[in-house]
């Protein structure tokens, strides 16, 4: 059981080490990180930009059923 563990655990790093990290090993500090930090703001944005547009639809196909569905 142990043995299958380790075994795991070697091919895990294994290839983590063929992995492509988004980020230049030669680098230091914070500045290593600017390709996964930009790619991070992308997301953030865009993620806050699809909730709008969602919110916003939301809000006006309510508002137009709401319209077309009161009572008088």
């Amino acid at each position: 059981m142990i043995t299958k563990i380790k075994n795991f655990f070697g091919e895990v790093k294994l290839e983590l080490q063929k992995a492509s990290w988004p980020w230049d090993p030669k680098e230091k500090g914070f500045r290593r990180y600017k390709e996964l930090s930009d790619s991070t703001v992308v997301v953030a944005i865009s993620m806050v930009l699809l909730g709008g547009f969602v919110a916003f639809f939301d809000f006006v196909l309510v508002n137009f059923v709401h319209f077309f569905t009161r009572l008088h």
